[in-house]
């Protein structure tokens, strides 16, 4: 005998606080003297999806444009980003991580992932951790569900900008 699917929105709350109690634990981790949230997930969609103009990473972030306006002036200022022309339109700017924004995106990527490893490592068995693994791909498309995409989207822009791999 199956047990009775969970309702969708219970499920969603419980999700909802378990995916921001352990964004929470990840950040908690964080020397002060890091990038703040804001910052770190610019840094994140371009380490992600490689340079994208303004418009483009305000629309992964789910933000405004002139939301990022001043974190994206703070970055370049910083040397975390760099700003150059958009390739076929003049009106535009292509925005990519710089080396310096590389090295720190990919320190704090490699922190999080050695924190969640060694949590695994000491409080899952092997079972849990074949759960956690399906748990992943599930999320993986819900991820999808909440923002689908054609699959050539991001290859389409990065072929706009000249950078296609």
């Amino acid at each position: 005998m199956t047990s009775p699917s969970p309702d969708a929105a219970p499920l969603a709350i419980r999700l909802r606080a378990a995916l921001s109690q352990l964004n929470r634990e990840l950040q908690a981790g964080m020397p002060p003297s890091t990038l703040g949230r804001a910052a770190l997930s610019a840094l994140g969609q371009l380490h992600r999806f490689g340079p994208l103009t303004p418009t483009q990473l305000a629309g992964h972030e789910g933000v405004r444009l002139q939301t990022l306006t001043r974190l994206l002036a703070e970055l370049e200022a910083d040397g975390r980003i760099t700003r150059r022309p958009h390739p076929q339109d003049g009106r535009q700017t292509v925005l990519a991580l710089s080396a310096r924004g590389a090295r720190e995106i990919t320190r704090e990527v490699r922190r999080r992932e050695a924190v969640l490893a060694a949590a695994i490592e000491g409080g899952f068995d092997d079972a849990e951790r074949s759960v956690l693994l399906s748990a992943c791909t599930l999320l993986e498309r819900l991820g999808e569900e909440l923002h689908p995409k054609a699959p050539s989207e991001t290859t389409e822009a990065k072929r706009t900008l000249g950078i296609a791999r």
